[in-house]
């Protein structure tokens, strides 16, 4: 597949979305359904500001859409592709735990190496 420049930016930017924990969480939670911010508050451990700032950020690059129900808003994933992507990027990244965490660019970029022992709770020496 041939990229211009600009493209590639998108598609990175894309990605980055992806990669703030926070939002990784609140798109880890909404897959079980659409919630409340309240509930993500709650599935998450994250405080109120900070989800509703990292939804604001998911809505606006269309991960996440907002239905609103009387004065309750309820948010949900916006493209069922977006599940697939979260989906096989997980299961790509428990097959290379330790080589993803011990990555010596990733790591000045703040992935610590003690996370290579979170995936299922045990360390992968791939």
């Amino acid at each position: 597949m041939q990229t211009n420049d600009e493209q590639i930016e998108i598609y990175t930017k894309f990605f980055h979305g992806l990669s703030n924990a926070t939002r990784y969480k609140i798109l880890l939670s909404l897959i079980n359904g659409e919630k409340s911010v309240g509930e993500l508050v709650e599935d998450t451990g994250c405080s109120q500001s900070l989800i509703s700032m990292q939804l604001k950020c998911l809505k606006w690059c269309n991960f996440v859409k907002a239905t609103k129900e009387g004065k309750n808003i309820y948010y949900s994933i916006s493209d069922k592709r977006i599940i697939v992507l979260v989906q096989l990027g997980q299961s790509i990244a428990e097959g290379n735990t330790n080589r993803i965490c011990t990555c010596e660019i990733l790591k000045n970029e703040g992935i610590k190496p003690e996370e290579a022992k979170k995936v299922n709770g045990k360390e992968n020496s791939k």
